[in-house]
């Protein structure tokens, strides 16, 4: 008798056990290529599933991949708990895969897979499209259902996301409106998909009014950006600035109360997140309101549909945006 196991079949082939269940119980649902790769190792192997096999097999418990850039971002932790909560109401495991600074994507990619994770939630902004079509072509091959969070990599990709752009644009025409002319953006010197879509959305709305846009970049370490902000002050005049992320927001903030500036009498500032930062901060700061909760709560009911063949009305979900004026800008 042989002692090959489903498990062992879906290690070879490098696809989730679910996805072999697929193949030993409704091949029709997956991929040409994958079914027949999945049918060769099943021959290779001499695996014989039998009636236990494939009631273990479409009884599995679901195991969720959640990959992140870092974790302790704020707005990060904040999405991954409203992936959690929704994932407890099916009973999904969670395994989170932190890919900060990896540099071979093909490698860790396998990884992934080889956990035999039933879906995916991505939540990493980090890659270049190339780098995520390398990623996403794999999970594709292996039948693993992939949603978008908080990123964005290109059209028709399942997403659940707020318009980006749109707030920022809006934002920063508040800015305009309260008679600020020389607003700045702070933005990150890495490379972040949806940084770039807020920048897209300031620069638009600086134009519009004959202003010039001014994108100053920096680092997401506190450490780092203090240093970047004191030297700032030493060159350049500002009377208003948006900030990608909140901790870059309250950054700034403070060293410019340490350069004597008052806030927002001498400058308005804003963040972009709404995270705990803003509560905290002195002066408390205004912030385009993004619903991380929901951002990760939405991706994992989206994703939980596409695992169960459920039919999706929309594969890219935007959430509203809102604004919480606090004391960092006048309104």
């Amino acid at each position: 008798m042989s002692n090959v196991t489903i498990y062992d079949v879906a290690g070879a082939a490098h696809v989730s056990l679910a996805t072999v269940s697929r193949v030993l119980n409704n091949p029709e649902k997956v991929k040409e290529d994958t079914r027949k790769r999945v049918l060769e190792v099943i021959e290779q192997l001499g695996y014989h599933p039998n009636a236990i096999a494939r009631g273990l097999a479409s009884r599995h418990t679901t195991t969720i991949g959640v990959v992140v850039s870092d974790i302790t971002r704020a707005s990060v932790s904040e999405i991954v708990a409203g992936i959690m909560d929704v994932s407890k109401e099916y009973s999904y495991s969670i395994k989170v895969f932190s890919m900060h600074d990896e540099k071979n994507i093909e490698d860790f990619s396998r990884k992934i897979v080889a956990e035999q994770v039933d879906g995916i939630i991505f939540l990493n902004d980090e890659l270049s499209v190339d780098q995520f079509q390398i990623m996403s072509s794999s999970f594709a091959e292996n039948g693993i259902p992939l949603v978008l969070a908080n990123c964005e990599y290109g059209a028709n990709i399942p997403s659940v996301n707020i318009d980006f752009k749109k707030a920022s644009y809006e934002i920063t025409k508040e800015m305009i409106s309260e008679g600020r002319k020389d607003i700045y953006m702070f933005s990150t010197v890495r490379p972040y998909t949806v940084n770039t879509i807020k920048e897209e959305g300031y620069i638009d709305a600086m134009r519009e009014a004959g202003l010039e846009p001014r994108v100053f970049r920096t680092s997401g370490d506190p450490d780092i950006n203090s240093a970047h902000f004191s030297e700032f002050f030493r060159t350049h005049y500002i009377d208003g600035a948006v900030a990608v992320r909140d901790s870059i927001a309250v950054s700034f903030m403070n060293i410019a109360q340490e350069n004597g500036k008052k806030i927002p009498e001498d400058i308005s500032i804003v963040g972009f997140q709404n995270t705990r930062y803003a509560k905290l901060s002195r002066p408390t700061l205004t912030c385009i309101d993004m619903p991380v909760y929901e951002l990760g709560a939405e991706a994992m009911k989206l994703l939980t549909k596409f695992m169960k063949d459920e039919p999706v009305d929309k594969l890219e979900i935007i959430l509203s945006h809102s604004f919480i004026y606090r004391s960092s800008m006048k309104h």
